[in-house]
């Protein structure tokens, strides 16, 4: 590493000489450091597995507008909207089709523990509306109390959800009916439910008694080719005569729905606030590292100071040592921070894991935070009189 050093400053590595002259203070810095960076680490990976989770229901459907209620933040929040506007929507000479979708929470007792799957109501011969995986099987759900389940589901072996099949369906009961699953796919468990499960529209009304045919949670549409959706909003806010309504682009109220959850739910402020405590926390860890080992270093400065050594002089060392803690730091912050993420990911279903972009992120980060530390610890150099520390 002297060497390396040596070759990257264009002279003796003092800072890292410095460093290392006490092995256990360097020892517990790297720890301290690679402590903040496993902090932020998991806040940030918990941060990206919520956006990632509330995106996912987004990538079951396909459409290209949605029309929700005024109130409807997120896509399992908010009032009903009259199928009506459907109707209405459909007179548009760009609309090409349109579906209510259905959205509520059943819960299922799977005996050591009761579960919760987010279930949408689809109309079960409109393929287009759904994704690709799902299309194939959507037919199914045209028999009565027909379900496909989500195979990611917290509380479901994987051989279990491996065995459903048309062939050889799984029965359970829930809101006094008994729901078949004869398909599969792949969802998981989210912060809202344990997973997800579709069912065609007069099932989830069977399911919910107290819901109306006429009063669907959403209504997706679709384009006919070379339509603009811009200008199809536009003409739907004027055609539809309920002001209240929110009438966008599907992909702009899968971005909205995100932006709720990150920047308006507690759980987002608060993971937000995990990320910021961990930037904070190295940031004054490498601070007192660097402000004492510049303290405890004051009268070899103030020898190079009175040999006409400048300021740049010793906020390079300060830097390479700054350096010299973030990268070595980083690197089992990494590693354990990696271990974390995925063991949480395991236990939870939720989309955990590392990332290369959020690798990057943090490693950047944890240099500047470094270097900003370095600066702030060479600030008592820059006062200090070579006269005065003899």
């Amino acid at each position: 590493m002297s060497y390396l050093l040596q070759r990257l400053f264009g002279r003796l590595p003092i800072g890292w000489l410095q460093l290392t002259h006490n092995r256990t203070r360097f020892a517990a810095a790297l720890a301290g450091v690679a402590f903040a960076n496993v902090l932020v680490f998991v806040q940030l990976g918990i941060m990206n597995s919520m956006g990632a989770a509330t995106l996912r229901p987004y990538d079951f459907f396909q459409a290209d507008i949605m029309i929700s209620a005024g109130d409807a933040s997120t896509l399992t929040d908010g009032g009903n909207v009259a199928r009506q506007w459907l109707l209405q929507a459909l007179g548009d000479p760009d609309v090409a089709a349109g579906m209510g979708l259905f959205i509520a929470n059943v819960p299922w007792d799977r005996g050591e523990k009761d579960i919760s799957l987010t279930t949408f109501g689809v109309d079960p011969i409109k393929t287009e509306f759904v994704s690709k995986d799902i299309a194939s099987d959507l037919n199914l759900l045209q028999v009565r109390d027909a379900a496909i389940l989500d195979r990611l589901a917290r509380g479901l072996a994987k051989d279990e959800a491996a065995s459903i099949r048309p062939q050889t369906p799984l029965s359970f009961e829930t809101q006094g009916r008994t729901i078949t699953a004869y398909a599969t796919f792949s969802g998981g468990g989210g912060f809202g439910g344990d997973g997800y499960m579709l069912v065609s529209d007069q099932t989830f009304l069977s399911l919910f008694p107290t819901r109306s045919s006429s009063a669907p949670d959403h209504i997706l549409l679709t384009l006919r080719p070379g339509a603009k959706s811009d200008a199809v909003i536009t003409r739907l806010k004027t055609l539809i005569s309920d002001p209240s309504l929110r009438i966008r682009s599907y992909q702009d109220a899968a971005q909205e729905d995100l932006r709720y959850q990150q920047t308006k739910r507690p759980t987002g402020i608060i993971f937000g606030f995990g990320v910021l405590i961990g930037v904070l926390v190295g940031i004054v860890i490498v601070y007192q590292v660097l402000s004492t080992d510049v303290a405890d270093h004051l009268r070899e400065y103030a020898t190079f100071k009175a040999m006409g050594y400048g300021p740049r002089f010793f906020l390079g060392i300060v830097f390479e040592e700054a350096l010299v803690l973030g990268i070595m730091g980083f690197i089992p912050g990494l590693v354990v921070g990696t271990t974390i993420l995925t063991l949480m990911g395991k236990i939870t279903t939720l989309p955990l894991g590392m990332t290369p972009s959020m690798a990057m992120t943090v490693f950047l980060g944890t240099i500047v935070f470094s270097a900003l530390s370095g600066a702030i610890a060479t600030r008592r150099l820059d006062a200090a009189d070579p006269a005065d520390l003899f």
